[in-house]
C-alpha cells in the first residue's frame, strides 16, 4: 500500500512537471519561484501584528540563557586567570632564587678547590660541578615553562577581554531591541485605540470597486443618450396639419396654366 502511494506521488510530481514544462517551457522554474514567494508574502502579511511582536520579544528573551552561560564562562576564565597569575608569581620567585643558586655555584667553581663548603657541608669539586649542571638544566626548563605560562596568560587575557566586549555588545543590543519592540507595541496600541475610537472601518478596495461601477454606469448612460440622438435624426417628422385638396388643385391648375404659384413667387 505504501509503495502504491509513493508511486502515485512520484507520478503526480512528474506529471505536474511535464504539464508545467509544456505550458511554461524554460520559465517554469521562474513561475514556480514567484508563486512560492507570493504565497510566503501572503501568509506573512496575514499574521497579526500582536503575534509578530510576541515572537520578537520571545526571540529577545531567548538571548538571556545564552548571556547567563557566557557570564558563567567569563567568571570561570577570571578565576583561572587569577590562579594563573599567582602561579606565575610563584614560578618567577622560585626561578629567581634558583638563578641565584646557579650563579653562586658557578662563582664557586671559578676557584679550583678539591672541596667546597655550603651551609657547613663539604662537597667535592665533581659534586659541585654535577649539581651545577643539573640545576642549570632545570633552570632552563623552568624558564621555558614560565614563558609558556606567560603566553597562556596573555592569550587568556585577550580572550577574556573579547568575551567581555561581546557580552557588553549583546547586552546593549538586547536593550536596544527591547526599546524598539516597546515602541512598536505602543504604536500598535495607538493604532488600535484610534480605530476603536472612531468606530469607522473602511475597505478601500470596495470604494475603488464602487467608483469603477459608477464610471461604467455613467459611460453606459452617455452611450444610450447618443444612440437616442442618432435615432432621432432618421425619424420622419409627424405631419400635424393635413393636405387641403382645394388648395392643392388650384396650385396644380395654376402651374399647368403657366401662372406663378404662391410657392414659386416666394
Amino acid at each position: 500500500m505504501c509503495m502504491k502511494l509513493i508511486k502515485l506521488g512520484l507520478f503526480t510530481v512528474v506529471g505536474a512537471g511535464l504539464v508545467g514544462g509544456m505550458l511554461f517551457g524554460r520559465d517554469l522554474v521562474s513561475y514556480a519561484t514567484s508563486g512560492a514567494r507570493s504565497i510566503r508574502c501572503s501568509v506573512k502579511e496575514s499574521v497579526p501584528v500582536e503575534f509578530q511582536l510576541r515572537r520578537a520579544r520571545d526571540l529577545v528573551d531567548d538571548i538571556i540563557p545564552e548571556m547567563h552561560a557566557n557570564i558563567r564562562i567569563i567568571a570561570q576564565q577570571e578565576v583561572e586567570i587569577a590562579s594563573l597569575k599567582q602561579d606565575i608569581e610563584r614560578s618567577t620567585k622560585a626561578l629567581s632564587e634558583e638563578r641565584t643558586k646557579v650563579a653562586k655555584l658557578r662563582d664557586a667553581l671559578n676557584v679550583q678547590q678539591s672541596s667546597y663548603t655550603f651551609n657547613s657541608i663539604n662537597y667535592t669539586h665533581d659534586q659541585v660541578k654535577d649539581d651545577l649542571a643539573h640545576r642549570f638544566d632545570l633552570l632552563k626548563e623552568a624558564e621555558q615553562v614560565l614563558a609558556g605560562k606567560q603566553r597562556l596568560l596573555e592569550n587568556r587575557t585577550k580572550s577574556l577581554a573579547a568575551a567581555a566586549q561581546t557580552l557588553e555588545r549583546t547586552r546593549s543590543q538586547k536593550s536596544l531591541l527591547e526599546s524598539q519592540i516597546a515602541a512598536l507595541e505602543s504604536q500598535n496600541q495607538l493604532v488600535k485605540s484610534q480605530s476603536i475610537g472612531t468606530g469607522v472601518q473602511i475597505d478601500n478596495s470596495k470604494l475603488a470597486q464602487t467608483e469603477k461601477l459608477i464610471a461604467e454606469i455613467k459611460t453606459q448612460l452617455d452611450v444610450a443618450e447618443r444612440v437616442l440622438a442618432h435615432e432621432g435624426k432618421f425619424t420622419e417628422p409627424v405631419q400635424v396639419d393635413g393636405v387641403n385638396e382645394t388648395e392643392l388643385k388650384a396650385q396644380v391648375d395654376d402651374y399647368l396654366a403657366g401662372k406663378p404659384t404662391e410657392t414659386a413667387a416666394r
